[in-house]
């Protein structure tokens, strides 16, 4: 990988986190209103989906720390 390639990734990755996670939050914000609205069961699903983009943050963001030491 080029070092143009290298920094370009590392700029991606940053991005990416930083996008999930204004996702995530707006998907908990949404998952309280589904709640407010007695919809449980989607209000529950929509903070798994918040719980994923979580996740997707932290490996993504250990990707772009293994970039740094490389």
């Amino acid at each position: 990988m080029s070092m143009d390639e290298r920094e370009k990734l590392k700029l991606m990755l940053a991005h990416w986190v930083e996008h999930n996670r204004e996702h995530g939050e707006e998907f908990r914000e949404w998952a309280e209103k589904a709640r407010a609205m007695g919809e449980a069961g989607a209000a529950d699903e929509i903070l798994a989906a918040a719980r994923a983009m979580d996740e997707a943050g932290n490996l993504l963001t250990k990707s772009r720390e293994r970039l740094e030491v490389a």
